[in-house]
């Protein structure tokens, strides 16, 4: 669980409200695994930071170093790792689908896999930080339709 204020000065009152909550469900929390006063940190393999959330830069080497796999175990882990950052991919499910048909298929690791498996790496070396928008702002939301899949995002075009 993470509690994470607007402004600073409403924090107390935010965990006042969480723990009332807590209590109100009788659940339990294990001290020893609560930390308090953060700005930033790890948090369930993503990095929590003051203006939003990013990637976990440790998981991004992961893949950015990953060799191209050789067998379906391989491509069932490399799956796996870029499950993590469907939220930070732009179409991530069209710029993964060739693993997935490697899989389907239990064909071989072919160039449309290994093309699709390095432009994943270039990408993943900056994705984008994910942040709250506030109240008024404009946002744009994109879907994109493919054959395969169909996916949104919504954008906050700032200058």
């Amino acid at each position: 669980m993470l509690v994470k204020s607007v402004k600073e000065a409403s924090h107390l009152y935010d965990l006042c409200k969480t723990f009332n909550t807590i209590r109100l469900h009788d659940m339990k929390l294990n001290p020893h695994k609560c930390v308090f006063g953060v700005a930033s940190g790890k948090f369930l393999g993503f990095m929590v930071l003051q203006c939003g959330v990013e990637a976990n830069p440790n998981k991004v080497w992961a893949i950015v170093e990953m060799a191209p796999p050789k067998n379906v175990k391989e491509v069932q882990s490399l799956n796996n790792r870029t499950a993590t950052f469907n939220r930070f991919v732009s179409k991530a499910m069209d710029k993964c689908f060739p693993f997935f048909k490697v899989l389907q298929k239990a064909s071989e690791w072919i160039d449309e896999c290994q093309k699709a498996f390095e432009e994943l790496k270039t990408f993943l070396t900056s994705p984008p930080l994910l942040s709250p928008s506030k109240s008024g702002e404009e946002l744009s939301l994109y879907l994109v339709v493919s054959q395969t899949t169909v996916s949104s995002t919504l954008v906050l075009k700032e200058d």
